[in-house]
C-alpha cells in the first residue's frame, strides 16, 4: 500500500496514535469562549465560540487546544435567544451551518438594507467575501451553529460599524 500525496513536514517523523491525537476535536474537551470577539462584550451579540480547528474570524490564532488550520477554520457556536452578532464582513468565504435550533441570517448593503434567511436544522448558507452579513438568534431556544471560513488564518472580522471596527482587535489583548 501507498499514500499517494506526500506528508506534510511537520507529520514527518510522527506515529499515528500522534497524528490522529493531535488531529482530533472533542466537544467535551472544548471550553466556550464568551469573549472570542470585541461585540461579545455587548448585549444582544453576546455568544460562545468553542473552535476546533483554527481561530475562526475571532482572530486567536494560538490556541494550543485546536486542530491547525491549513485550508479552513471551524467553530460551533452557541446563542441564546435574543442574541447575534454584529454587522460584519471577511476577506473569504464564511459559511454558517446550523446543527440544533433556528438562526435569523441576513445579508446588509452599505445603506442598511437587509434580506433575512432562517435557517434551521442541517441548513446552511455562504456569506461571500466582502459582504456585509451577520445573524440573529430570535427564537426560543439556544441555537448551535457551525462556522467555517476559507483560509486557515483569516483576518479578524471587519465590522461595518466605525466604532467596533477600529477596535476590533481589542478582545485579543484579554
Amino acid at each position: 500500500m501507498a499514500a499517494r500525496h506526500p506528508l506534510p513536514p511537520e507529520l514527518v517523523g510522527m506515529s499515528l496514535e500522534e497524528i490522529a491525537k493531535r488531529y482530533t476535536g472533542r466537544f467535551r474537551d472544548k471550553k466556550p469562549d464568551w469573549y472570542a470577539f470585541e461585540d461579545a462584550k455587548i448585549e444582544g451579540y453576546k455568544r460562545a465560540q468553542h473552535r476546533f480547528i483554527g481561530a475562526g474570524g475571532s482572530g486567536k490564532h494560538n490556541d494550543p487546544d485546536v486542530i491547525p488550520a491549513r485550508g479552513h477554520t471551524l467553530s460551533i457556536m452557541y446563542v441564546e435567544p435574543g442574541q447575534g452578532n454584529a454587522p460584519h464582513t471577511h476577506e473569504v468565504e464564511e459559511t454558517f451551518f446550523v446543527l440544533e435550533g433556528f438562526l435569523n441570517v441576513f445579508i446588509e448593503d452599505e445603506q442598511g438594507n437587509r434580506v433575512y434567511s432562517r435557517l434551521g436544522k442541517w441548513e446552511c448558507v455562504a456569506c461571500p467575501p466582502g459582504v456585509i452579513h451577520g445573524y440573529v438568534n430570535d427564537s426560543l431556544e439556544p441555537v448551535y451553529f457551525q462556522v467555517m471560513l476559507g483560509r486557515a488564518k483569516p483576518e479578524t472580522m471587519g465590522y461595518a460599524d466605525d466604532s467596533l471596527f477600529n477596535k476590533r482587535d481589542a478582545h485579543l489583548k484579554t
